[in-house]
């Protein structure tokens, strides 16, 4: 007996089969037009009556199908009068023996579509659409989780609660301490910050640490040329001025770039793209290239910056609002994430109140509310004339899946600007602003106490920063 008949019998006579498999048929599996017929009507009835039909109820169903003609409506119906209940058979073996048949159509007509692209016959898909056309047909499988069990499954819970978790690592202590120790698979994290403030630095600093500790990075840009980013990993690397940059001697330079691949394991891909006309799809096919082509997985991805990519579910217009457009440009990136088992790192515009604002707030993003909805970990970076004096930049938490938020909400990072790179500052520069060590005199206190602290504190505390009262006018 052919696999279609024994399908068909079972989903009529087998409530539990049917139940576990028809999420997962689909029509384009059944290659017989007769078959195909059969099943779009015990396709379409189990999902309207959450019930197996009768063989009466189906030959009713096919009477009322429109687009059959005579032909195929006698084919059809002499299959329907073969369908019987038949031997019973371990509903393991079915199941099995069914994703067995799901997963070789499946790649079949993946081929058979592979190959109108390659004839261009199918003017739709560019011949870059084959490596995800195959990948999806060979991810075809049942999934056979129920869910867990809450009462049941507490050991599988407990030892979820004690693996380790894979982390892409910073090499600047307060964001690691916040992250966990840093940035787990399958998420979306995004640095907010106003225009100039170094958005792009950030990310250039972390793609090259990154880089060092042997990760392949890619870092897409729809901002800046591919060649500016890669100078920006240049000045981080070889320790080097922008001025510098410019004038060095053509043997120096390859002098240090030898030092640099000396020491470095990983691989770094920059991928330029024009404002606004690219998109996750952009991103995935990126992705499946570097993997077919270079033999390129990378670890992490960085792209700069979210609110400048395009939406490839919707078109932007007179019909899309920006809170509309930017979620679903957010929503798309965290599925990528997912889907390719990689970190994204992105970063967005304050704004313009919160360009000028010293305590930045999830409020303070600009476009579109439904982005922080979307993300893991979002924080803000914050500059000023003084913290600028004194090569600081202040980081705020604003929404954290990894850890309480409330813990080192606020934090300073060293920056220098001139070689695109940011340090760790010496423990005294945090006093008073981040909430770690108790003060000896009364442990029972703590440092930073929101009720009384004033910017007048801080001063006594670090008489040479003098801080300003509008650095700290909303930090409450």
């Amino acid at each position: 007996m052919a696999i279609e008949q024994i399908i068909f019998n079972n989903l009529v006579y087998n409530e539990e089969y049917m139940r576990k498999v028809i999420p997962f048929l689909k029509s384009d599996y059944f290659s017989d037009h007769s078959d195909r017929v059969l099943f779009e009507i015990l396709d379409e009835y189990i999902k309207k009556y959450n019930e197996s039909p009768t063989k009466e109820a189906i030959a009713i169903e096919l009477s009322n199908k429109d687009g059959v003609n005579d032909v195929l409506f006698e084919s059809t119906k002499s299959k329907i009068s073969c369908i019987e209940e038949g031997e019973k058979s371990t509903n393991e073996w079915l199941v099995n023996e069914t994703e067995k048949f799901c997963q070789e159509k499946a790649l079949y007509n993946a081929i058979m579509e592979s190959i109108q692209i390659i004839n261009e016959k199918d003017s739709n898909s560019g011949k870059g659409a084959i490596p995800n056309i195959l990948s999806t047909a060979l991810a075809v499988s049942f999934d056979t989780s129920i869910g867990h069990d809450y009462l049941e499954d507490y050991e599988e819970r407990y030892e979820f609660y004690h693996k380790k978790e894979e982390r892409i690592p910073f090499d600047l202590y307060y964001l690691n301490e916040i992250t966990k120790g840093g940035l787990p698979r399958k998420t979306l994290n995004v640095a907010l910050a106003g225009t100039g403030v170094g958005k792009s630095l950030f990310m250039c600093h972390c793609a090259a640490y990154n880089l060092t500790k042997g990760y392949n990075v890619l870092y897409i840009t729809l901002e800046m040329a591919e060649e500016r980013i890669s100078e920006r990993i240049d000045q981080n690397l070889m320790d080097i001025t922008t001025d510098d940059l410019s004038v060095i001697p053509r043997q120096i330079y390859m002098q240090k770039m030898e030092k640099v691949r000396s020491k470095v394991t990983g691989k770094l891909i920059v991928k330029e793209y024009p404002t606004a006309q690219a998109g996750a799809g952009n991103f995935r096919h990126e992705l499946n290239e570097l993997k077919l082509k270079k033999n390129f997985v990378p670890d992490i991805v960085y792209i700069d910056y979210i609110n400048i990519c395009a939406s490839q579910r919707l078109k932007y217009g007179s019909n899309v609002n920006s809170y509309t457009y930017i979620k679903a440009i957010a929503e798309e990136l965290r599925g990528l994430a997912v889907e390719f088992n990689v970190p994204i790192v992105s970063a967005t515009q304050t704004t313009r109140s919160g360009y000028s604002s010293s305590d930045l707030g999830l409020e303070d993003t600009s476009e579109s509310f439904g982005l922080p909805a979307t993300a893991d970990f979002m924080f803000g970076l914050q500059t000023s004339e003084e913290l600028e004096s004194l090569n600081q930049m202040l980081v705020k938490q604003l929404k954290n899946r990894y850890s309480d938020p409330g813990t080192n909400r606020r934090f300073v990072i060293g920056v220098d600007r001139s070689k695109m790179r940011l340090y760790d500052v010496e423990q005294s520069a945090q006093d008073g602003i981040t909430d770690g060590p108790k003060k000896k005199s009364d442990p029972n206190k703590p440092v930073f106490d929101n009720s009384t602290f004033s910017f007048e504190d801080l001063n006594r505390k670090l008489p040479k920063q003098k801080f300003s009262k509008e650095l700290f006018a909303g930090f409450k």
